[in-house]
């Protein structure tokens, strides 16, 4: 059975790998969570944010086409 970080480490590659390994270990020493909860937890906020980007440029996109 994969842990809940296995989840959000899964987003993490480029670019947004290197925020989460420059961020996570200040993230980690700021808060409560382990640095592996800090790099899930900021491939999970990336993740929901490409997600929220795509949903809204297809509700555009389907607005224009309506007229």
């Amino acid at each position: 059975m994969p842990k809940p970080e296995h989840f959000g480490h899964a987003t993490l590659v480029g670019w947004r790998k290197a925020v989460a390994d420059a961020t996570a270990p200040r993230l980690a020493n700021a808060g409560p969570l382990s640095e592996d909860q800090a790099r899930a937890v900021i491939g999970s906020a990336l993740f929901a944010a490409s997600a929220f980007y795509v949903v809204s440029t297809v509700v555009r996109m389907v607005k224009v086409a309506r007229g």
